[in-house]
């Protein structure tokens, strides 16, 4: 009985591959400021490294702040990730957005900014359909390679959807769980068990 409920939280690699359109679920023990419990959002992944998106750490100010033609509108900026911090970068679901890159799921990735801000601004686009970062998270050909085989992530699926609809704790907690049952009882696991 106490095997069982030991391997319980021994977590293996779940042997889930990397690729764009997926998501990686930080181990709850993962610390820092952009990656703590954190879910991102996968926009390449090869031998010569990956991209992708923190989906869950909102700033604490507006797209609207960083880009004129988005004035008047609320829309929230995520802290992306700790690479090129200075640059907006979005995710959307308007396919005839000039540039921009499809992915998985009827998601797209960047393009013509004045065309996405004028989408925006004359409502053919609800701003529920994109997301803001500034900066991105980025890895080094090998590099989250090695950091899936520590287990400081697991890779997840999701949906457009939940994609644009959920953000912060509520993200993590729903991607950790929809893992299966020994990911979703390290869901609940405390940010500071020293705090239980």
């Amino acid at each position: 009985m106490e095997e069982q409920f030991q391997d319980l939280y021994r977590v293996q690699h779940d042997g889930n591959r990397v690729s764009a359109g997926k998501v990686l679920v930080a181990d709850p023990f993962l610390e820092g400021p952009y990656f703590g419990r954190s879910v991102v959002y996968m926009v390449e992944h090869g031998a010569r490294g990956s991209v992708g998106f923190v989906l869950n750490k909102p700033l604490s100010y507006p797209a609207s702040d960083l880009r004129r033609s988005l004035r008047g509108l609320s829309l929230r900026v995520y802290a992306g990730g700790p690479v090129d911090v200075d640059h907006l970068h979005y995710l959307h679901r308007l396919q005839w957005i000039e540039g921009c890159r499809p992915l998985p799921g009827g998601v797209y990735w960047g393009g013509n900014f004045d065309m996405l801000a004028s989408a925006i601004g004359s409502g053919q686009m609800p701003v529920s359909d994109v997301r803001f970062f500034a900066g991105y998270s980025g890895w080094d050909g090998g590099q989250l390679d090695a950091e899936l085989k520590e287990r400081s992530w697991s890779v997840g699926e999701i949906d457009a959807r939940r994609l644009f609809s959920l953000s912060g704790e509520e993200l993590w907690h729903d991607s950790r769980s929809a893992l299966g049952k020994r990911y979703r009882i390290r869901a609940v696991f405390p940010e500071n068990p020293m705090m239980n």
